[in-house]
């Protein structure tokens, strides 16, 4: 059948009946929201990367090198994006348990590589392929099927908690073991919020969330790693042992005083310094400091403000969608992009402990930028159903 179809099963009193209906076209306001925040992103790696490319011995001294990797994932991921947009959710959900199982092998996979940086979070393909974002969206995915299988029993505790509960500790669980604390902290963010459209009572979120705090307050006493990022949030300009070019809170320092450096209007497009070998990840998790050294307020302002509306337009699809499967895949991405972007700009401006999560359409990234352009195609499919849907 064609994609541009769709079909609206008949009413049980009426099974000869199948209305066949038009989609619509994708929403225009979320594909330039994303594609301006596309092109932004893409010129701040520029600006961001050169400096660190051109003394970078695996990218053979070219100082384009990060853009032009850059770009060939935003050709791949708009590709991408506009492909999704024109499958249906219907097809969607029938490939969430093989897309689940693959997240999950990849997840497993990645635990034999070689650790960098002392965590196993890629797999080398050629690029560093990252298997946490295929289980962003796996998990949107299995939710989504499950609540809308468990109907209104997601109410009891049995039915509307121990299996979902089940499928976030598979996934957190092998995530800890990497370690990737901050992709755990967004998928349960994400699967909380899912639960609580879904219908699950108050008190088992509460009390899920509870456990969670819990199991933060363990992990910051008990993790050194994860201890020693507490320590630094609290107090980055206090005593550090170790180098003082180099100590623990050297890249939040950095962040800020780029941060700070940009005044209001900024210093310029390309014009940054901590850029120079100064900011580590200043084209990856940091790159949101760069924009407001180069642009200052106002630019990140601006920046802030296209990231809202984007937000605001998913969140409106979501809930306009023509299904309950279509409205809670549309409200856990939207959900994963908002998690994303707050605690990207939380964490460069040291209002939380330092993370590695990236800033979406900005970061550097391939499997990032490519998932994150397939999931707003996903929701622009949904987009293309709800003119249909008004028609009926």
């Amino acid at each position: 059948m064609d994609s541009n179809i769709i079909q609206i099963k008949p009413h049980l009193k009426d099974r000869n009946s199948v209305r066949v209906l038009q989609r619509g076209a994708p929403d225009f306001p979320l594909l330039a929201l994303t594609l301006m925040l596309l092109a932004f992103g893409v010129v701040m790696v520029l600006s961001a990367s050169f400096p660190s490319a051109y003394y970078d011995e695996t990218s053979n001294y070219d100082p384009t090198f990060y853009f032009k990797r850059q770009m060939i994932f935003a050709v791949v991921g708009v590709a991408a994006m506009f492909f999704m947009s024109r499958i249906s959710l219907g097809t969607v959900r029938r490939f969430t348990l093989p897309i689940f199982i693959a997240a999950i092998l990849l997840l497993i996979a990645v635990l034999a590589t070689p650790p960098v940086n002392g965590a196993r979070r890629w797999i080398s393909i050629g690029f560093n392929f990252q298997p946490s974002e295929i289980a962003k969206l796996a998990l949107i995915l299995m939710y989504a099927g499950m609540i809308t299988n468990t109907g209104k029993r997601m109410e009891s505790f049995r039915y509307g908690i121990v299996p979902f509960a089940l499928v976030l500790m598979l996934i957190v669980g092998l995530l800890v073991l990497e370690p990737h604390i901050s992709c755990s902290i967004i998928i349960f963010a994400v699967a909380i919020v899912l639960l609580y459209v879904g219908g699950v009572r108050m008190r088992y979120l509460i009390g899920g969330g509870a456990i969670a705090t819990i199991g933060i307050v363990i992990a910051a006493h008990t993790m050194s790693y994860v201890k020693n990022r507490v320590d630094v949030w609290r107090d980055p300009f206090g005593p550090q042992i170790g180098d003082p070019l180099y100590d623990a809170a050297y890249q939040i320092k950095q962040s800020l005083w780029a941060v700070g450096s940009g005044g209001f209007t900024g210093l310029g497009l390309g014009q940054g310094r901590q850029k120079y070998l100064y900011l580590p990840e200043e084209h990856n998790d940091y790159i949101f400091a760069i924009v407001c050294e180069e642009l200052g307020f106002v630019g990140a302002m601006a920046v802030l403000i296209l990231f809202a509306l984007l937000i605001i337009r998913a969140f409106t699809i979501s809930m306009r969608a023509p299904d309950r499967y279509s409205s809670l895949v549309g409200v856990g991405i939207s959900t994963l992009l908002a998690v994303q972007v707050i605690l990207n700009v939380a964490v460069v401006t040291n209002f939380i402990p330092c993370t590695g999560i990236s800033l979406p359409f900005f970061s550097y990234g391939g499997t990032a930028l490519m998932m994150q352009l397939a999931e707003m195609g996903i929701l622009l499919s949904i987009s293309r159903s709800i003119p249909a849907r008004r028609g009926t």
